[in-house]
C-alpha cells in the first residue's frame, strides 16, 4: 500500500462495520412499522409509484452518462480521491440551494424537489465513478450506482443486504443479465421513499421548509458521498490484493 492507502484503511475497515452491524430495536420496530404502513398502500399505488420511480431512475441513468467526463485512469489513487471531494463539496452546495429553493415554494414545490434532488444525486454518482476510473457507459457499472444509491437510502436490515452486493461485487457482477429491468425496483422505491420521509417532510411546511430543504439535502448528498467513496474504495483495495 502506499502511505495515502495505509491512512484511509482504517477509515474504510470502520465504515465496513457500521455497514454490516446488527440493526438496533429501534431500527427493527421503525422497519416494522414502515412494513405495516406500506401494506396499507393499496397494490395499485405500489405499482404506480414503483413504475414512475423505474422511469424516473432510468431516464436519468440513460441520459446522464452522455455529459459524464470520460473515466479519469491517468491519476493516482489519491488524486482520484481529491477529485472526489470536490465534487462531491460542488454537489452538496448545489442540493443545499435546490432543497432551499424548492422548500420555500411549501407543498407544490415540494413535488418539484423529488425529481430535481434524484437528478442531483444521481449526477454526482455517474461523476464520482468516472473519477475512479470507471466507465459509466457499461450497465454494469450504471447498476452498480443504483446498489451505491440503495445501500445509501436503506434500513439498517436492508443495508445490511445490499452491502453483501456492493462488497462483493466483481464475483456478483459476473453473473449479472444486460438488462437494468433485473433491478429490484419494488425494494428500492419502498426503502428510498421509507428513509427520505422522515428527513424531508418538514420542508413542506411553510417558512421553515426553505432551511430545512437546504440542510437536509446537504447532509443527504454528503451522506451519499461518503457511501460511494468507501464502496469505490473497496474495489480498489480488492484490486491491489
Amino acid at each position: 500500500m502506499t502511505p495515502y492507502e495505509e491512512r484511509i484503511w482504517p477509515e474504510l475497515s470502520y465504515w465496513q462495520m457500521k455497514m454490516q452491524k446488527k440493526a438496533s430495536i429501534t431500527n427493527r420496530l421503525t422497519k416494522k412499522v414502515q412494513v405495516k404502513l406500506n401494506s396499507m398502500i393499496p397494490e395499485k399505488v405500489h405499482q404506480g409509484i414503483t413504475y414512475a420511480i423505474e422511469k424516473m431512475v432510468n431516464g436519468v441513468l440513460f441520459g446522464t452518462k452522455y455529459i459524464t467526463p470520460k473515466p479519469k485512469v491517468d491519476a493516482s489513487f489519491q488524486l482520484q480521491e481529491a477529485y472526489v471531494k470536490k465534487q462531491i463539496k460542488f454537489y452538496q452546495k448545489t442540493a443545499s440551494v435546490e432543497g432551499a429553493v424548492t422548500g420555500a415554494g411549501g407543498l407544490v414545490m415540494g413535488f418539484v424537489d423529488f425529481p430535481a434532488f434524484l437528478a442531483i444525486k444521481m449526477k454526482m454518482l455517474f461523476e464520482v465513478a468516472a473519477l475512479y476510473g470507471y466507465n459509466v457507459k457499461d450497465f454494469k457499472e450504471r447498476l452498480f450506482i443504483l446498489y451505491i444509491f440503495q445501500l445509501t437510502f436503506s434500513s439498517q436490515q436492508g443495508r445490511n443486504e445490499v452491502y453483501k452486493i456492493v462488497a462483493d461485487w466483481e464475483h456478483y457482477s459476473e453473473n449479472l443479465p444486460e438488462d437494468v429491468e433485473s433491478f429490484d425496483w419494488r425494494t428500492f422505491q419502498q426503502e428510498y421513499r421509507d428513509y427520505i420521509d422522515l428527513a424531508k417532510l418538514a420542508q413542506l411546511i411553510p417558512i421553515i421548509g426553505a432551511a430545512v430543504g437546504a440542510v437536509a439535502n446537504y447532509q443527504l448528498v454528503k451522506q451519499l458521498g461518503k457511501v460511494a467513496m468507501n464502496s469505490y474504495r473497496m474495489r480498489h483495495f480488492k484490486g491491489i490484493s
